[in-house]
């Protein structure tokens, strides 16, 4: 059985889903390492402190805690944080030590996190395997007027170069990492996500419209962060050009006291006369998602870039079909035609077009929901942590093979 030192720098996995900076990545750290957990190996997941609550060990479940370490001031914004990266590595070790801990591999989560696993990676002489999540070169490819920080861009090539493994979440990001950024294809694994079957799963419909509150209307729902990035624009303009007044649009994500973007898309909303039929929701526990996807007749994903696009998958398993761009991994979890719609163009008369289409033919829907639900089936995360489990095994037996041969 593996030790494995986790490394999420600047994203707690048990953080409330939806606000800034939290996501899919939270999910996907929090539920590889539960799954790790249950099958004997140990984990261990290194996060910095993020709230005055946070404790400073969390026991999740057997096998499985988080450690809170000190790195900057709570609530420093994110471009600062690597001024921290030292101190962080410095409670870890200093923690690691105290508990006589030895691990048997390092595994990071986005390229701050990459930082630290250099590091720890030379200094416990183990291997170290980085999972990206999001990219700034891609994103910049997305979104044309977001320049890409330079420090994040060199920090992103150093830990390519570095790192003794890379995961992809798609062919899509193997295929960037490579072109964008040269990294070896001998180093890129793609390991898809996956979603929590027991959780996200068919309940009947008008259960979950009661539960929430709502009538008659049917429902297009968005989840995800409030971002310029998530296109919730597009989602916006194409629901006000809809024929159906019997329609409510959610918006699930953000917080919607605090938070400017979802001031200025209120402000769109109203100049479109849809104010009215749109609820921002704001955060919601991770276990009331799945009443939200079974209210809602479709879920939309108008992202500009997405690497793997969780959310998508999660609307699936709950059997409501999802349209969405045609970027990054969504490619892969949404089948054209057969699970939803893709849409090549960021458009939101296109946008509009399959959500009618959808809303119109009840046949087609069924059949949509009955699809998504079967290719849902086959990506729960056990069949993700068999296949980091085998990258792992790969990478330890060939440390093993390396050292006996010096």
């Amino acid at each position: 059985m593996y030790k494995i030192a986790v490394i999420s720098f600047h994203g707690c996995p048990v953080a409330r889903l939806g606000e800034r900076d939290t996501g899919g990545m939270n999910v996907y750290v929090l539920q590889t390492a539960k799954v790790l957990g249950r099958l004997g190996h140990q984990v261990d997941i290194y996060t910095r402190y993020h709230d005055h609550n946070d404790l400073p060990i969390t026991e999740l479940e057997n096998n499985v805690r988080i450690i809170h370490l000190k790195a900057g001031p709570l609530g420093e914004p994110k471009n600062n944080l690597p001024l921290h990266i030292p101190q962080f590595l410095s409670e870890l070790n200093s923690f690691k030590a105290s508990h006589n801990l030895q691990y048997d591999l390092v595994h990071s989560h986005y390229w701050l996190s990459g930082k630290v696993g250099i590091n720890l990676s030379k200094e416990w002489d183990i291997p170290h395997v980085i999972s990206f999540h999001t990219l700034a070169k891609i994103k910049e490819k997305a979104l044309i007027q977001e320049k890409a920080p330079l420090n994040r861009v060199r920090g992103e090539l150093d830990i390519i170069e570095q790192a003794h493994a890379i995961i992809g979440m798609s062919d899509y990001e193997k295929n960037d990492l490579v072109k964008l950024y040269g990294a070896s294809l001998q180093k890129i694994s793609v390991i898809q996500p996956g979603v929590d079957l027991k959780l996200f799963k068919p309940i009947d419909k008008n259960v979950a419209k009661q539960s929430l509150g709502l009538g008659t209307e049917r429902i297009i729902l968005f989840v995800g962060r409030i971002e310029i990035l998530k296109g919730i624009d597009i989602l916006i303009e194409a629901f006000a050009s809809l024929p159906d007044p019997l329609k409510k649009l959610l918006i699930v994500g953000g917080n919607s006291v605090k938070d400017n973007q979802i001031t200025r898309l209120k402000q769109k909303a109203e100049q479109l006369g849809v104010i009215n039929q749109i609820d921002f929701i704001g955060t919601i526990p991770q276990d009331q998602l799945p009443i939200y996807y079974n209210a809602a007749e479709l879920t939309v994903v108008p992202s500009y870039y997405e690497s793997f696009g969780l959310v998508a998958l999660e609307s699936m398993a709950c059997g409501t079909p999802v349209i969405a761009s045609r970027v990054g991994g969504l490619q892969d979890i949404v089948k054209h035609n057969k699970t939803g719609y893709l849409i090549p163009w960021r458009s939101p008369d296109s946008f509009a077009q399959q959500i009618n289409t959808l809303l119109e033919n009840k046949s087609l829907h069924n059949s949509m929901s009955i699809e998504s639900i079967s290719e849902a089936s086959k990506m729960g995360w056990d069949k993700t942590v068999r296949n980091l489990l085998s990258l792992y095994e790969c990478l330890l037996f060939s440390l093993k093979n390396n050292m006996a041969m010096k």
